[in-house]
């Protein structure tokens, strides 16, 4: 019974950190995004790689995908279309359901995404420094097998 909760209370302290550290990393992301008027939200990130891994997408598809609410999709599409004065995605009526839209990304978009993405990497970079080469592959271990947990719990819903 002993090992049992000192599993739970290792588990929790590591959730803690982890925490903290997820709490940090957004106060960062905050000041670094205050510089740029036009720098993406989380859903606006996903809803863009979504796209730059597909050619045309509904806006159904990439609402369930990205799992947020219809109304905040549509919220996503419009802010978008006219992201900081550019077009980041363009929209269309599908062809072969006019009920449908058919979204893709533009140019202007896939430049924002890869700015978007090439800030995130370099502060991830920039925190897994202070790791030597067995600690990274120890964590790199970790990481893909959480990330696999997850991407199967996701899969199963």
């Amino acid at each position: 019974m002993k090992a049992l909760s000192d599993t739970q209370d290792q588990l929790e302290a590591l959730g803690e950190e982890i925490f903290e550290l997820t709490k940090i990393v957004a106060r960062a992301r905050a000041q670094a995004s205050n510089k740029h008027v036009d720098t993406l939200t989380e859903t606006e990130n996903l809803t863009l790689d979504l796209l730059s891994k597909h050619d045309v997408m509904t806006v159904g598809q990439i609402q369930k995908a990205v799992g947020v609410l219809p109304a905040q999709m549509s919220r996503i599409v419009r802010s978008l279309e006219d992201k900081g004065g550019s077009a980041y995605i363009e929209c269309n009526i599908n062809p072969k359901d006019r009920r449908m839209i058919n979204v893709s990304i533009t140019p202007a978009g896939q430049k924002a995404l890869n700015i978007y993405r090439k800030a995130r990497l370099s502060m991830i970079l920039r925190i897994l420094s202070v790791l030597d080469q067995d600690e990274r592959e120890g964590f790199m271990n970790m990481i893909r097998k959480m990330r696999e947990n997850i991407s199967n719990s996701i899969k199963n819903k």
